[in-house]
């Protein structure tokens, strides 16, 4: 692959990248839906008494400011890099999704704090009507929101394959289902939205035919308030990895140290580093200890070429030196231990 000196990708173009610009036309109708069905579930939720569907609507609100996070945060990672900001604005991505995680978690917390009350104390009354309506629009809304953002992105490439790369829970090889972390974050929001929303329509079904059971609102808001709070878990989960600079889970430390070593001219490799800016930008550092009859220039283009084709690294920054036979027992040039 030609490349001019130590760049093997072309020069970003500016902008948002295909990716990108499908994530920001998803999340932006997703938040459009749910301004309006948020509206709605509030204006039920007060005629219906219903602590339920207030919930739904309160993690719909939840939804839009994510959203809106998401939207921000895309929007700043297109700035370039700078001198203080030299990997550019790439993990405000994944700032978002945090933060999209934690107001879920702490509107949950509240509501779920409101629903234990309600259970203590009976003096409540539930219109089972209005109930039963609203909780089946907001059915239909969030299921027209995991429509809108579960849809596939372009396909783009980037001058290596880390776009194709999974998720930090899933294995190598297989394409990313959503187009970026904000996307996926506001899918798993709404997917936990979808099952309260259904728990809802469950509970309002019940009060309607049955209104002796009006516990069944506290209940019901109990019950998926916690499905909703595991099902950000594994989200939160890969958001800490990256910030973490832990190495992605798609990428093993062994197969990058031996495909390294693989490299004809290569004794020996120290000081190799294996993080992420995002869950598909994957960035790798090492020092390359070769013989002295090799080609430093040889080894360090193979070597480049070697860990962008095979696992998709974004970027790359490789240091060749000639091997030293102290190498093996200095202590600075052991391999990390096992986690």
């Amino acid at each position: 692959m030609p490349f001019h000196h130590c760049h093997r990708d072309p020069l970003p173009q500016p902008g948002l990248t295909p990716e990108r610009l499908q994530a920001q036309k998803q999340l932006g109708a997703a938040c459009a839906v749910c301004c309006v069905f948020m509206a709605g579930e509030v204006v039920g939720g007060y005629l219906a008494h219903s602590l339920a569907i207030m919930t739904d609507a309160a993690h719909l609100l939840a939804d839009v400011g994510s959203m809106i996070g998401s939207l921000f945060s895309l929007w700043l990672s297109t700035r370039p890099a700078t001198r203080t900001m030299t990997f550019g604005w790439h993990r405000s991505e994944t700032l978002g999704a945090l933060a999209s995680v934690v107001s879920l978690w702490m509107v949950t917390g509240i509501l779920l704090y409101l629903a234990f009350i309600r259970l203590l104390h009976s003096d409540y009354h539930i219109e089972g009507g209005a109930m039963l309506l609203t909780a089946s629009i907001a059915v239909c809304a969030n299921l027209l929101m995991a429509f809108v953002l579960h849809q596939a992105g372009p396909p783009h490439s980037h001058g290596s394959r880390g776009a194709e790369y999974a998720p930090l829970d899933e294995g190598p090889g297989e394409p990313l289902p959503l187009g970026n972390t904000s996307v996926r974050a506001a899918f798993v929001h709404v997917l936990g939205d979808l099952l309260q929303s259904l728990g809802v329509l469950a509970a309002s079904v019940l009060i309607y035919f049955k209104p002796q059971y009006k516990a069944a609102d506290p209940i019901s808001t109990f019950l998926f308030s916690i499905c909703a709070l595991g099902s950000t878990a594994p989200t939160l989960r890969d958001v800490l990895r990256v910030l973490m600079e832990g190495s992605p889970r798609s990428v093993g430390f062994e197969p990058v140290r031996d495909t390294l070593l693989s490299v004809p001219g290569v004794r020996a490799t120290h000081e190799l580093h294996l993080w992420s800016l995002t869950l598909t930008y994957h960035v790798a550092s090492a020092h390359l200890a070769i013989d002295s009859t090799a080609d430093p220039e040889a080894v360090l283009a193979e070597a480049a070429s070697q860990l962008h084709s095979r696992f998709g690294f974004s970027s790359c920054t490789l240091q060749v030196e000639r091997y030293q036979p102290e190498m093996a027992q200095c202590l600075r040039c052991r391999e990390p231990p096992q986690a």
